[in-house]
């Protein structure tokens, strides 16, 4: 279910690539940046398709450095 309905941002300083945040998504919206390497030697997880996020917070969750935070984006009434 698409949506767009919230935005995860990564602190890719604090990020240690585990994956847990990827496995977790229901959307598909994270994945591991092979191309980039913090300053901790780490590859850091990555918002690939920011349209797809619903706001779930999964992956904020099941983070074990608190790397990821959620902006939900509040609905508007009238269009």
């Amino acid at each position: 279910m698409a949506g767009g309905k919230g935005i995860p941002y990564i602190a890719s300083e604090t990020c240690k690539g585990c994956g847990l945040c990827v496995f977790v998504c229901p959307e598909s919206v994270l994945c591991i940046d092979d191309t980039v390497v913090n300053s901790r030697g780490y590859h850091p997880a990555a918002v690939a398709d920011p349209e797809r996020c619903i706001a779930c917070i999964s992956c904020a969750l099941m983070c074990p450095d608190t790397a990821i935070t959620v902006e939900r984006f509040s609905r508007s009434k009238g269009g």
